[in-house]
C-alpha cells in the first residue's frame, strides 16, 4: 500500500509537470495511463469513482 501510494504520487507530480510544459508526446500519455492504472488500485479509487458519477449525474440532470 505504502509503495503503491507513493509510486501513485510520482506519477501525479510527472503528469502536472507534463502538462504544465505544453507538449504531449509518447511517454507523458504513458506515464498518465500508468497514473490511472495506480490510481485505480489505491483506497482512493472508490470515492473518486463515486464523485465522478455524482458529477455525471448532475451534469445529466440539467436541463438547458
Amino acid at each position: 500500500m505504502a509503495i503503491s501510494i507513493s509510486v501513485v504520487l510520482l506519477l501525479l507530480i510527472l503528469a502536472v509537470i507534463f502538462m504544465r510544459s505544453g507538449g504531449l508526446k509518447l511517454s507523458h500519455a504513458l506515464v498518465c495511463a500508468l497514473l490511472g492504472f495506480f490510481m485505480a488500485s489505491t483506497s482512493m479509487a472508490p470515492t473518486i469513482h463515486s464523485g465522478l458519477t455524482a458529477t455525471a449525474d448532475l451534469v445529466s440532470g440539467l436541463h438547458p
